[in-house]
């Protein structure tokens, strides 16, 4: 195993342009890793080698250590168990489903109370007079499968989020050993949960580790999982679920802050991080790093820029730079 990733501020390089009307009115930073088939290096681009948060992207692994720890989920709740989820209704239908499996309620939830994700949800919600709660909270599917999780192996639930709890172990453990390389620093995540700092390089090492897994193993059912309900592991209107729609065998999974984690079912993965967190970059870089890693640029065309709008009408676009587009494509 690797050692940790170096601690330093990130060289984060021009990865995307915010062009209105011609003219540059924008760039957002960040760093791009591709990698290829046999984990050759195809693009890298910034410092894909510093420790930093991959946030959110990271659930997949989290939800490998649950299975290997006895979470006995598959299909729709194994992706709910790794979602960032909208707040749909199927989502909280979900989260109360894996709760009453494990003999538990809403109450044991440890996340942080908060509105829906989804604005479409949020703006429901608050019409309706509903206040912050754990269940809408976008990582509460997780939570409940820690829970779950917890109870199969009679850990204690109530300090499940200490990272010297045996649950939190064995997730930083499966962490350490699909990135390949020692964890650099722990924190706290926006939910409550750890959160370990790895490189670029060891979050896309791990993707690729999930999507070139034999079938029946942990790894391969997370995959799988997020794969065939990528709403679930998402939203119905979110760009990760139309994305691993629009190529097949994708696995991807987007986190707070800018990041971005995708992987082949041959092993070809990117990770991005975008320096400023801002998704309307994160989605053309993704796009464009995927295209360096072979995917059809057909399969990209709805995710390569996000459209600008002045006076209601397009007038410009915000789109990955060179050396992002891949060879051959338009600059």
């Amino acid at each position: 195993m690797a050692a940790a990733p170096v601690i330093r501020e990130p060289r984060h390089a021009p990865v995307a342009h915010v062009v209105r009307g011609g003219l540059v009115e924008g760039v957002h930073y960040g760093s791009v890793l591709v990698l290829g088939a046999e984990g050759e290096v195809l693009l890298d681009v910034g410092d894909t080698e510093a420790a930093f948060y991959p946030r959110s992207a990271l659930k997949p692994v989290q939800a490998v250590a649950m299975v290997r720890a006895g979470l006995p989920l598959d299909g729709e709740l194994l992706s709910l168990a790794a979602a960032s989820h909208s707040g749909e209704e199927e989502h909280l239908d979900g989260v109360r489903r894996l709760l009453g499996e494990a003999g538990l309620t809403e109450r044991d939830l440890r996340n942080v109370p908060d509105l829906p994700f989804g604005a479409e949800e949020r703006e429901a919600w608050i019409r309706a007079g509903r206040t912050p709660s754990r269940l809408a909270q976008n990582c509460s599917g997780k939570h409940a499968a820690m829970l779950y999780t917890c109870r199969v192996n009679g850990w204690p639930l109530e300090d499940y989020l200490d990272p010297g709890h045996p649950l939190q172990r064995a997730i930083a453990a499966t962490a350490e050993e699909l990135t390949g390389q020692r964890i650099a620093r722990v924190s706290v995540d926006g939910c409550g949960a750890p959160l370990f700092a790895v490189s670029l390089r060891g979050l896309a090492r791990a993707a690729a580790r999930l999507t070139t897994a034999p079938a029946g193993t942990a790894e391969a059912r997370v995959a799988d999982a997020m794969r065939e309900h990528p709403e679930t592991a998402s939203g119905s209107t979110r760009d990760v679920a139309a994305l691993m729609r629009a190529v097949p065998g994708l696995l991807a999974k987007d986190g707070f802050e800018g990041v971005q984690v995708a992987a082949l079912p041959d092993g070809r993965a990117v990770a991005l991080k975008v320096s400023d967190g801002a998704d309307r970059a994160r989605v053309p870089v993704a796009a464009a790093a995927l295209e360096w890693a072979g995917v059809d640029g057909d399969a990209l065309k709805g995710f390569t820029g996000t459209v600008l709008l002045g006076g209601g009408r397009p007038v410009g676009a915000v789109s990955a730079v060179p050396p992002l587009p891949a060879p051959g494509a338009a600059g």
